[in-house]
């Protein structure tokens, strides 16, 4: 069930001893999995709320306060940016929400991000080179995910195969994917700490500067190529560059030549797994967007050629070899192997094709990775920052329960909304 903004502002009062809440407005979130607000509070102090809508986003968020628990006062005193702190949280049946403190900055649309100065460019590739410079303990202590060059890519293979069995993905799509996640030369790299779910959308930006990063759900150690997947997917080459330079610039380990292919390839790919969370959740509209998302991908790339993503070239073969084709619309090239639904040997050479045109792919939405949840270890002492402490400083446990709090009206135990008036809290 969605949320509105102003019953989130009246959970956030049991989450967090003492708030009272006096303005509200909705937050930009990923609307398949959260409801969000901002709040303004009588003191005059702001916080955002995060209300999971279904069983695997609460999941997400629970990861992210082991994640944001594991970043020391000392390892965030070195970023170029701030991160959220978890101020308190509510226990609403089986989902948990979550309350953290105000950071400064706004959203800003990709359009506008890459319209924006070219110092903003170099402060998204700087931003990204410290996550990928972060210490891997802060992943293997909190018993996330980690994954070798070659763990990562068949666990792709092996969610290319899930998409497969749905019947929706174009063949073309299909054989392109599997060609690439063949391409073993692509997929050497140096693993990294990874954010896994950055976007535009969790970026917050104040003029030319990156402030803020939030939407530490998937934090792991993979392929740094993830987290530029949205940058790709912008069609803005230039805007790109200026990232790539900047964060190139900024790592200690130099880059791999070969990650802006795979980040075209996550971009891509991205819309095949959104496709399976739709048909997961039984979303028909998100089922419907999927299909109609691939279909154009499919072609254009068709008629343009697509970004490239293998290094080795596709060979030309026909579609009616592909399970799932409807009729071959090209020709074999002569001397072509196996078929496409054969998977050839790590390092074997493909059939030469003809070069291709390379055109800007469709913006998709960014990939949903789902980390699984590791026993809370226990908790030192968290440091005081406004708003709450890094580790979280009170957890409900129920509906309207929290902790400390005096029972006196207009206190946390007063849930009502009757007075809160519901404005835009950016403008104060």
């Amino acid at each position: 069930m969605r949320r509105k903004a102003i019953e989130l502002a009246a959970v956030a009062t049991a989450a967090v001893p003492g708030l009272t809440p006096t303005a509200v407005s909705s937050a930009p979130d990923d609307p398949a999995d959260f409801d969000s607000a901002l709040l303004l509070d009588s003191e005059g102090k702001r916080w955002r709320v995060r209300s999971p809508r279904h069983a695997e986003a609460s999941a997400r968020l629970e990861t992210e306060f082991l994640v944001l628990r594991a970043f020391a006062p000392a390892i965030r005193a070195e970023l170029p940016f701030l991160m959220p702190t978890v101020a308190g949280s509510v226990r609403l049946g089986s989902l948990s929400t979550f309350v953290y403190s105000h950071l400064g900055g706004s959203t800003r649309s990709v359009e506008e991000l890459t319209a924006g100065p070219d110092a903003l460019a170099r402060e998204i590739g700087v931003a990204l080179a410290a996550i990928h410079d972060l210490p891997r303990a802060i992943v293997s202590n909190a018993d996330l995910p980690s994954y070798t060059p070659n763990e990562f890519r068949q666990r792709r293979l092996n969610e290319l195969d899930q998409a497969a069995t749905t019947g929706k993905i174009p063949p073309s799509l299909l054989l392109r994917w599997e060609h690439a996640l063949e391409d073993v030369s692509l997929w050497r790299f140096n693993p990294s700490v990874v954010h896994g779910d950055l976007h535009e959308d969790n970026l917050l930006v104040e003029g030319s500067r990156v402030t803020a990063v939030t939407g530490w759900t998937d934090l792991r150690i993979g392929d740094p190529a993830d987290d530029f997947a949205w940058l790709v997917a912008s069609n803005e080459q230039d805007f790109v560059d200026a990232v790539l330079d900047a964060y190139t610039t900024g790592r200690r380990d130099k880059p791999d030549k070969h990650l802006l292919r795979r980040a075209a390839l996550s971009a891509e790919f991205a819309l095949a797994q959104y496709l399976v969370k739709g048909i997961a959740a039984g979303d028909a509209t998100m089922v419907a967007e999927a299909e109609e998302m691939l279909a154009t991908l499919a072609s254009d790339i068709a008629e343009h050629g697509g970004q490239p993503i293998s290094v080795e070239p596709l060979p030309s073969v026909s579609p009616a070899t592909v399970p799932g084709a409807a009729a071959p619309s090209v020709e074999p090239a002569a001397g072509a192997g196996a078929g496409p639904g054969m998977r050839a040997a790590d390092g074997g050479a493909p059939t030469t094709a003809p070069p291709v045109t390379v055109v800007p792919v469709p913006a998709v939405q960014p990939a949903v990775h789902v980390t699984p949840i590791p026993d809370p270890a226990p908790a030192t002492p968290p440091a005081h920052t406004e708003g709450g402490a890094d580790g979280g400083s009170s957890t409900g446990t129920a509906t309207g329960t929290k902790t400390g709090a005096p029972d006196a009206p207009g206190g946390p135990d007063d849930t009502s909304t009757a007075a809160l008036t519901i404005v835009d809290a950016n403008k104060n």
